[in-house]
């Protein structure tokens, strides 16, 4: 149900609306078009409404296709998505119905991401990410895709590692599985970052990936394969790549070409600059299977296009061409 903005902001009033809105009643969405109506909002009523928005226990989605008025449009920040469409909030709307636990999680996680530095950001992410696998949709996922086989043992190392005078080269090294981000390529690319961060006479670091893509995003053949997700928190917590790219951030590049999905495009964005190729397209597909983005996509997509779009990238699923990108400010230049 899409609310007029009248509507919505009697809702928000009601000292019931966090249950009445909540995932766990039925209220998957509070979805607002703020296009209908002619309400003219008080200043109490916004404070209210404002305060709310940010304590809802569901993803709040607002339909706006003209510029508001000037009081209406002191609400559209607080809201976790702004479509522009009927068919971009479908979108989202859709994803939302399909995964309530997960998408909520993502809009809670969003907002906390707001107010936490990088390194509590990476550590709440995990928490969410660790909730979930536990939860009811991801087994469902799980139980609808049974788990692929292992690609065998490879003599190839996953990350390939260079060192030339004062610059540092670090090329993702499994092509033929469209560099599918594997405990083993965590592993390599985090040692190999960890010397980055403590040798400041390395100048540059310049990290691409070989093949037809940068990285297809996690290994769906690793999924769920550790003991429990406790300790996959743990690990997480010990072992971040994302937080190393973000220790040695004004020294890397990355170059990005293909499928950048998932953890292909959630560690880039800790670097100072992405450059992409013409053919990248950039996905989050975490929701679909009952999960947020864990590779610290949460903390770093904000922090280059903002909480909204952070929210409707994941929760739509959709993916997002090399010019939009660079439009946002998710990549930082196009290659010819």
């Amino acid at each position: 149900m899409v609310l007029s903005l009248a509507e919505a902001l009697d809702s928000l009033a009601s000292p019931y609306a966090i249950e009445e809105h909540s995932a766990l009643f039925g209220g998957r969405a509070f979805a607002v078009d703020f296009d209908s109506g002619d309400a003219d909002p008080k200043t109490a009523q916004l404070a209210v409404a404002r305060a709310t928005l940010g304590r809802l226990a569901c993803p709040s989605v607002a339909l706006c296709r003209e510029k508001p008025g000037a009081a209406a449009a002191e609400l559209l920040d607080r809201f976790d998505v702004v479509a522009t469409s009927e068919a971009d909030a479908a979108s989202v709307l859709a994803a939302v119905s399909r995964t309530p636990i997960a998408a909520t999680a993502l809009a809670q996680l969003l907002r906390l991401g707001e107010r936490l530095d990088l390194h509590d950001g990476l550590v709440a992410e995990s928490l969410v990410y660790s909730t979930l696998q536990a939860g009811p949709e991801f087994a469902a996922w799980r139980q609808a895709n049974p788990q692929r086989p292992r690609a065998a043992a490879s003599d190839v190392p996953a990350v390939l590692v260079e060192r030339r005078d004062d610059r540092l080269f670090l090329v993702l090294n499994r092509p033929e599985q469209h560099n599918a981000f594997s405990a083993a390529m965590r592993d390599a690319l985090a040692e190999a970052l960890h010397v980055a961060v403590s040798d400041p006479s390395i100048a540059e670091i310049l990290l691409s990936g070989a093949g037809a893509s940068f990285s297809s995003g996690g290994d769906l053949t690793e999924f769920g394969t550790l003991p429990d997700p406790a300790t996959a928190h743990l690990v997480r917590s010990t072992r971040n790549v994302g937080r190393l790219v973000a220790a040695c951030a004004d020294r890397t590049r990355v170059v990005v070409q293909g499928a950048c999905v998932g953890a292909g495009v959630e560690l880039p964005a800790f670097a100072h600059r992405v450059v992409a190729r013409a053919d990248a397209f950039f996905q989050l597909p975490e929701l679909a299977m009952g999960l947020v983005p864990g590779a610290g996509g949460t903390v770093s997509l904000p922090r280059r296009i903002g909480r909204q779009r952070t929210a409707w990238l994941a929760l739509s699923g959709a993916r997002l061409d090399a010019m939009t990108a660079k439009r946002w400010g998710l990549v930082d230049e196009i290659l010819p």
